[in-house]
């Protein structure tokens, strides 16, 4: 799948834009600060109605405007598909072939992205919270039903955290409403976690021999899923029910008094594991940057496995960040498979046949064209 054409309405600073992509490397040139990200940005929103920089819409619509208009005209092995996103202060409203969608879970999924960017190298060292937006953006991409399944979850989380906060202040002390929240958030937690297992393990299989191959055969890369209490992987569904009800049966006072769910998803973690060492806490820069570039690559593959077409690649200012080797071998990756969009301020030292053949465009002070 490529994107074939971008319109951009007051979105951030582009007061309004219409430009055209090749079904290759397209190269967005540009000093800091003139909207190369931006770009990125809006096609990443337009494929997950979520942006990857802020959780507030708000921060997508130009200054002093009431709303952002995205359009794109993608184009997938059946044919074209229209996609627009309208964002307001309202809220979004979300078309796919011209249809307007009743729910955001119908809509994500119609193109496909993989977005890498200097911020992805921290999700080896970052905090569990960049992991497990990494797990579920991912598994929402293919699995429309997983994204409806998150949703639902971090509602009864909230109103089980406010239950608890309610029993912790005394404003209740009845505890049937606990009970019912806590049987809700079971079923909803054992569903994730065995879908975000199962991710994990088909990321593992892609990744492992991409890592193999970047550090010429002399790591090994595990991945595996923490889950915040003792379930596993291969355990039946009526197993890991009573686990979790086990659980919650000897922390309830606990939950009671800090007013807040201990365990579940929403607390769960990855771990990257290079030769037998935690790369989060042991790996050396160089190892942190080949395992994130290996689970990004893995990406790709495991997106092309699931729905048969490639996603779409956002390279944002992070060719920089590699080393001419790592470098080289994003690029050989790509080469001729993936329509791919490298912003950076130049190209210079960037010597490879990928890049020589791109289309260019530059940006500046909200204006987009194309060089060659």
């Amino acid at each position: 799948m490529y994107i074939e054409q971008l319109e951009l309405k007051n979105y951030r600073n582009y007061e309004s834009i219409d430009v055209t992509f090749e079904n290759k490397v397209n190269v967005i040139l540009g000093e800091n600060a003139q909207g190369k990200t931006n770009i990125m940005e809006s096609i990443y929103v337009l494929a997950m109605a979520k942006s990857h920089r802020t959780s507030n819409d708000k921060d997508l619509i130009r200054w002093d405007e009431e709303y952002a208009k995205i359009k794109g005209r993608i184009q997938k092995h059946n044919g074209p598909i229209p996609l627009e996103l309208v964002l307001s202060k309202k809220g979004k409203k979300a078309k796919c072939n011209h249809l307007e969608q009743q729910k955001l879970s119908q809509y994500v999924g119609n193109m496909n992205v993989v977005m890498f960017a200097p911020e992805d190298l921290h999700l080896v060292k970052g905090s569990p919270q960049v992991r497990r937006r990494f797990i579920d953006m991912e598994i929402g991409q293919v699995s429309p039903v997983y994204l409806h399944d998150i949703s639902l979850y971090q509602k009864i989380l909230q109103q089980r955290n406010h239950y608890l906060k309610q029993l912790q202040t005394r404003k209740q002390k009845d505890q049937t409403m606990l009970d019912v929240l806590t049987e809700q958030f079971i079923e909803m937690a054992v569903k994730i976690t065995k879908k975000r297992f199962e991710f994990v393990r088909m990321l593992e299989s892609w990744a492992k021999p991409i890592h193999s191959g970047i550090s010429r055969n002399l790591e090994t890369l595990e991945i595996l899923y923490k889950p915040s209490l003792e379930v596993s992987d291969d355990q039946e569904w009526s197993k890991m029910v009573e686990i979790y009800e086990r659980k919650f049966d000897q922390i309830r006072e606990r939950e009671i008094d800090r007013g807040v769910t201990l365990v579940g998803p929403h607390r769960d973690d990855l771990q990257f594991i290079v030769n037998d060492r935690d790369v989060q806490t042991f790996g050396s820069q160089g190892q942190q940057r080949t395992t994130a570039l290996s689970v990004k690559l893995a990406e790709i593959e495991l997106i092309h496995s699931e729905i048969k077409e490639y996603p779409i690649l956002l390279l944002d200012d992070v060719l920089s960040e590699l080393d001419d080797y790592r470098q080289s071998h994003l690029l050989n990756t790509i080469q001729g498979k993936v329509q791919t969009f490298v912003t950076t301020t130049n190209v210079d030292g960037i010597d490879h046949q990928t890049l020589n053949e791109a289309t260019t465009f530059h940006v500046e002070a909200g204006t987009m064209k194309r060089l060659k």
